[in-house]
């Protein structure tokens, strides 16, 4: 015989369904919640009445109504008091962030990330910026965990693996690494950069709405963060996205994974350095200073930024024809070669996607800018206390 659940899992469930929507839609009234989580008046207040007292809400008058008689009282995150640290640890910078419940970004701290500096020794260097910005975190303040979006990373059952050739080491203790400098009495979860910033966008940003998208992320390679109905979609062991290593032009310049005519070859980094002539230099602000040149009228510039463009496209098209999705998001620097080459990204979809996939497709860039990895990142600590609010709370 099938028991159903009890009602205090039942208060549970609600509970963190309450709490979730006011994190993702910020202030909300009662009657709102009513209406969104189908449940009565009574309800709301008594869950509204135990997450404000675990200090998770405050509940007040709404700022401005233009309606006559009582207004409905207005549920806000407790974003400056319960907070989660998000780290970015990119090819080139490191950055870190206090986010509040809401998404809101409260401090920020970023430096350059020395050459050859594995992402384990990097640690330290977030264990500063932590130390700085628990100086203005107020008294009496919920730490719930941190998250960090790695560029590059891969999954693996003994934990993060960082296999990216181009950065010359294999890091497979940055989980322990990070535990023992950045607060190890609550979670730190770690996540592939397009992953999270995927998670972010859907969640408030550009693909809101949108429950079948993709995220693409170019750093240190080019990665995609995958959503289908709503879920992320990571493959067996958490290897899913990899699609820079989809072979777009077979027995083309190898590749970092040893294969060749790999699509990050001829989109990447050095596919737009090497197109411009006297370009130099490498990493994120080489390659989009041959974008700046591109725009300013550099003929060698023009023809690299617009051949990585038409890669790019190529690429997208075979994307959209696999997994029809409603959205594919420009992140990284492939949003600056996107907005340098939206049409011949749009036609190359035109002539080689599905008429029925390319026609309901949108392009976009990222809503949330380069915040989207902090704030998936953040996601990611969140995810337990908006699973089990009261359980999560000191």
């Amino acid at each position: 015989m099938r028991v159903g659940p009890s009602q205090e899992e039942i208060r549970r469930q609600n509970l963190g369904a309450l709490l979730r929507y006011v994190h993702i839609h910020g202030a909300t009234s009662r009657a709102e919640l009513t209406t969104a989580l189908g449940l009565n008046r009574s309800t709301i207040g008594a869950l509204t009445a135990d997450l404000a007292g675990a200090g998770l809400v405050s509940e007040g008058a709404p700022r401005e109504t233009g309606r006559a008689g009582r207004p409905s009282p207005v549920v806000r995150p407790e974003s400056e008091r319960v907070f989660a640290y998000a780290y970015s640890i990119e090819v080139d910078r490191l950055r870190a962030a206090r986010v509040g419940l809401g998404g809101a970004v409260l401090d920020r701290r970023e430096t350059a990330r020395p050459y050859g500096v594995a992402a384990a020794e990097t640690a330290p260097l977030l264990a500063a910026f932590v130390k700085e910005m628990q100086q203005a975190v107020p008294a009496g303040s919920t730490y719930v965990g941190a998250g960090v979006a790695v560029c590059g990373l891969e999954m693996r059952e003994e934990g993060p693996v960082h296999v990216k050739p181009e950065t010359g080491f294999v890091d497979r203790s940055l989980g322990a690494a990070l535990d023992a400098h950045l607060a190890p009495e609550r979670p730190i979860l770690v996540g592939n950069a397009a992953d999270v910033s995927a998670l972010a966008e859907h969640a408030r940003g550009a693909a809101v709405g949108c429950d079948d998208l993709i995220y693409l992320h170019r750093d240190v390679g080019v990665d995609a963060g995958i959503i289908v109905r709503g879920r992320r979609l990571t493959g067996h062991g958490g290897l899913g996205g990899e699609v820079g290593h989809m072979v777009v032009q077979p027995g083309g310049r190898e590749c970092g994974c040893g294969s060749r005519g790999c699509w990050e070859t001829v989109i990447g980094e050095y596919a737009l350095l090497d197109g411009a002539a006297g370009g130099g230099g490498t990493g994120r602000r080489a390659a989009l200073s041959i974008v700046d040149a591109a725009a300013r009228g550099d003929a060698s510039a023009k023809a690299a930024v617009r051949e990585v463009g038409d890669w790019l496209g190529f690429g997208v098209a075979n994307l959209v024809n696999i997994f029809n999705p409603g959205m594919v998001i420009f992140g990284g620097t492939l949003r600056d070669v996107y907005l340098a080459s939206a049409a011949r990204v749009r036609s190359r979809l035109n002539s080689m996607a599905l008429p029925a996939s390319r026609e309901q497709v949108k392009l976009r860039t990222p809503q949330l800018g380069e915040d989207a990895a902090l704030i998936g990142a953040a996601e990611l600590a969140f995810e337990h206390l908006l699973a089990a609010p009261l359980d999560a709370t000191p």
